[in-house]
């Protein structure tokens, strides 16, 4: 055997399985930030009327574990839960009475002149609260202002904004399929539930906000 030879044992490639910085781990503590974001939501949303500062929060602190920041989840989520919680109450309020109205209207409102209308108005819904959480959580811009860039971004970035429905389609695909054909699973995707789908669209939202995201000098993203 050459003197320059390079050996590779079963060993080795365990131990690089393994390795803390490996592709496995990384996914693995991923899977766990989102599972363990996820309760945090759970526990946090109870009130019903924190539902805004909890998904801003899991925005926040799913983000800045995909990106290995300091802090740990916890810390990092309620940091957010408090900062935001004023301002994502507002939005939560305007999103959460115009989204059970619409639920209202396609559950009792079965009338065919306002099908078109329901779907419209569904559709421009969907488009902003796909970004207005993030947006509170990335920037520091007033309740107005984080409201119409929703929208903004939703349109502009539209190709983003499918892909964070579609991902969110596909769960609730899950979800329905779990409850209706394999009950077993439904607990998993719970725990996993909004968490996980969060994780998932941040790579999507950083890509939208990187052409204005700024250094804190600048007063555009919020401090790191």
């Amino acid at each position: 055997m050459p003197a320059n030879a390079v050996i590779v044992t079963k060993g080795a490639c365990n131990v690089n399985f393994l390795s803390p910085d490996s592709k496995f781990m990384q996914e693995l503590r991923n899977l766990t930030d989102a599972i363990w974001i996820n309760i945090l939501m759970i526990v946090t949303s109870i009130p019903v009327i924190t539902i805004g500062a909890a998904i801003t929060a899991a925005h926040d602190a799913s983000r800045r574990a995909l990106q290995g920041e300091a802090g740990g989840v916890t810390a990092n989520y309620f940091k957010a839960f408090r900062a935001n919680f004023v301002k994502s109450t507002a939005l939560w309020a305007v999103f959460g009475i115009t989204g059970a109205a619409l639920a209202y209207a396609w559950v009792v409102l079965q009338i065919t002149p306002l099908l078109i209308p329901k779907f419209g108005l569904t559709i421009v819904w969907m488009i902003g609260f796909e970004w207005v959480f993030a947006l509170q959580a990335r920037f520091e811009n007033s309740v107005g202002s984080t409201l119409a860039n929703a929208f903004v971004f939703g349109v502009s970035r539209i190709l983003l904004t499918l892909g964070m429905i579609v991902i969110d389609v596909v769960w609730l695909g899950l979800l329905a399929a779990c409850w209706f054909y394999f009950p077993q699973g439904l607990f998993l995707l719970v725990v996993m539930g909004y968490g996980t789908m969060i994780l998932c669209h941040i790579p999507l939202l950083e890509r939208g906000f990187a052409k204005y995201l700024k250094s804190d000098a600048d007063g555009g993203a919020k401090g790191e």
